[in-house]
């Protein structure tokens, strides 16, 4: 579920993400405002600020080589606020651009449009650096246009746009070998990524091979992800224990791909009409409430690899193991949507649970390649065969879905999904929406139910500088 703030009495908001929480400054909480409106004066007020000041830079587009460097630290009761007087109004172009510092922390940059040469970072020694309300669309080559190495980051309500280079919207790295910790990163809207070189495009990506099995406990939440085709994978996962869930991939050419790392949760995302849906790598992985519809090409693959587990932090495809694949919904995907190993790779998927899911379209609904331990029960068919699922892993029955207004097929009152999962999975407390499973839960993505409202996927009003 979306974590929003609790506004306190102070001006501060506190928010609670999982087992951590982060601490930032609403605008208009410090003690000291001060509207500046050119270069200088803002290169000085940066060099002169305190905890609790508001520095606001005058409408108007500033082209500058310069370093607009912010190295001064606030507190976790009054940051250092850097924002445009007015959202969208302050453009940074030419060569020079912000800096952060390692020695900053609790600061905010909020409301410019960047559009120069010099990327963002947010390095190693930073922590709580919040990158909100902007609209990045670095020029150049920049091959990443924002590197989060330092902790506790939230970068949200952003726009990424444009970039037909190699790199990424954003990476999340860390000191030496290690993982940044705790980066937020959600309602924010990517748009257009056509790099065409191949490998290296992707829109985000959490971590490298050889980070791999850092713990990173990033969230990414609540984006919007469109005409993303820089890479095969639009969210490429590359360390330990992160979250991806209620995002929106939507006309995009790439995945959401656990390529490395171990202990990850992908749930709730909306994946309508793209390439490809969710690519599996890795162990000890949970794959729930997805909705994939209309993919042209592989739906869902379980991986197999080069090795069985890695132990050098390699480049090679590690075979899964130990993966729930549960609860999710594909409809109208390619035929065999779901896809089990590969019979190029030496290592095969090994302890493999896919259960109540429905799966709904044309062609047959597993394409098996290899793997032992595969373990099925409860699936849904409806105008697929079975393929390779085993005759005790699924029934054959017309959930009757209906197309609600926000273009996602739900279950209606009557459906043989109600209340037919064979599991009980205590990972699937939730549905797609967020709503709690209660008593015998429905197969599919979707909870029927009278509680509150749906949750459709994302569009250009949820997200970005604009958006709530």
């Amino acid at each position: 579920m979306t974590r929003r703030a609790g506004y306190l009495a102070t001006g501060v908001a506190a928010v609670a993400v999982g087992a951590f929480s982060i601490v930032f400054a609403l605008p208009g909480s410090a003690a000291s405002s001060k509207v500046v409106s050119s270069v200088a004066a803002l290169e000085s007020a940066l060099a002169a600020a305190v905890p609790g000041d508001v520095i606001e830079l005058a409408d108007g587009t500033y082209s500058t080589g310069d370093v607009l460097a912010i190295t001064k630290a606030g507190t976790a009761k009054d940051p250092i606020i850097v924002r445009a007087q007015h959202v969208g109004k302050a453009t940074i172009s030419g060569s020079g651009g912000f800096s952060i510092g390692g020695s900053a922390s609790y600061v905010t940059l909020s409301g410019f449009r960047l559009t120069g040469s010099r990327a963002l970072t947010i390095p190693a020694g930073a922590g709580h650096v919040q990158i909100t309300r902007n609209v990045v669309q670095i020029s150049g080559s920049a091959q990443y246009w924002l590197t989060v190495a330092g902790d506790d980051a939230q970068v949200d309500h952003n726009t990424f746009q444009h970039k037909s280079t190699l790199g990424n919207f954003i990476e999340v790295v860390g000191p030496g070998s290690a993982m940044a910790q705790r980066t937020w990163i959600h309602h924010n809207y990517f748009l257009d990524h056509s790099y065409r070189g191949g490998n290296g495009g992707e829109s985000i990506r959490l971590g490298l091979s050889g980070r791999q099995h850092s713990a990173a406990h990033a969230i990414v939440e609540n984006n919007l992800f469109e005409k993303c085709d820089g890479d095969l994978e639009v969210i490429s996962v590359k360390s330990t224990s992160d979250t991806i869930r209620y995002n929106t991939l939507r006309n995009s050419k790439g995945t959401i791909t656990l390529r490395h790392g171990w202990d990850n949760l992908v749930e709730g995302n909306y994946l309508l009409g793209n390439d490809t849906g969710i690519r599996i790598f890795g162990n000890n992985h949970t794959v729930i409430n997805n909705v994939i519809q209309n993919s042209t090409g592989q739906a869902l693959a379980v991986g197999g690899g080069e090795v069985r587990d890695d132990t050098t932090s390699g480049t090679d495809h590690e075979a899964a193991d130990h993966v729930l694949v549960a609860f999710n919904t594909f409809v109208g995907d390619k035929s065999s949507p779901i896809k089990m190993g590969d019979s190029s790779k030496a290592y095969q998927p090994s302890d493999i649970t896919v259960a109540d899911n429905v799966v709904s379209g044309t062609g047959s609904a597993l394409r098996l390649q290899g793997g032992s331990s595969l373990h099925y029960q409860g699936n849904m068919l409806h105008g697929v065969s079975a393929g390779s699922l085993p005759s005790g892993g699924y029934s054959t029955a017309d959930p009757k879905l209906v197309l609600d207004a926000g273009g996602i097929y739900r279950l209606s009152t009557g459906s043989p999904a109600i209340d037919a999962a064979t599991g009980s999975f205590p990972a699937v407390a939730l549905d797609m929406d967020g709503q709690t499973r209660t008593g015998a839960k429905d197969v599919g993505a979707d909870e029927l139910g009278p509680a509150g409202p749906n949750r459709e996927p994302l569009t250009t009003a949820d997200v970005g500088p604009a958006a709530n």
